[in-house]
């Protein structure tokens, strides 16, 4: 099992066993990142997914530029958008029983009470 410093990182493979992969990993060591190569067993390794939604959007856009050139669809822009805003809500003070006070009184510790 791996150490718990190395634990969710995602590395590149650099050597194949038997029973292991060997595995390079960029390690933060006080103030600079360190390269580290580890060897881990084929159980504690699974394939990473970081690119999983690139892939997919690259793939849908490839389609899309598909049916366009044949005429199936209407030319846009594929570029990812920003999100817009969140609409603005108007909070009503009768639900939350109006205004309430926070203020916390003040002790003069000085004064030996």
């Amino acid at each position: 099992m791996p150490h718990k410093g190395y634990y969710g990182k995602t590395g590149v493979v650099w050597n194949i066993t038997r029973r292991a992969v060997g595995v390079i990993i960029n390690k933060q060591v006080g103030g600079r990142i360190k390269r580290k190569k580890i060897h881990v067993r084929l159980e504690h390794v699974r394939p990473s997914n970081c690119k999983a939604d690139l892939k997919a959007r690259v793939r849908a856009n490839e389609d899309y530029k598909a049916a366009v050139k044949k005429g199936d669809a209407v030319r846009k822009t594929l570029k990812r958008q920003p999100g817009a805003p969140r609409p603005g809500s108007i909070i009503s003070t009768k639900m939350a029983g109006g205004v309430i006070d926070l203020a916390i009184p003040q002790v003069d510790v000085s004064a030996g009470l």
